[in-house]
């Protein structure tokens, strides 16, 4: 795996915390779910290559499809 995107995980991860902090002192808790929901999203985005990756492994590995 490579190690930018780690970084670009914890990045979201860091930035989403900070905005659920500064969002929750101002009782703004319907917009730290939605944000919350849009920070998973963009990592899952972010991962989808390596996922397709893995299932293309393990369909040569065991000669499926």
């Amino acid at each position: 795996m490579e190690i930018d995107l780690l970084f670009k995980i914890a990045a979201v991860g860091v930035i989403v915390a900070i905005l659920n902090l500064i969002l929750k002192k101002t009782d703004h808790d319907e917009q730290v779910v939605m944000l919350n929901v849009a920070g998973l999203i963009i990592v899952l985005m972010m991962i989808i290559p390596f996922i397709q990756e893995l299932f293309e492994t393990v369909k040569d590995v065991f000669g499926l499809w």
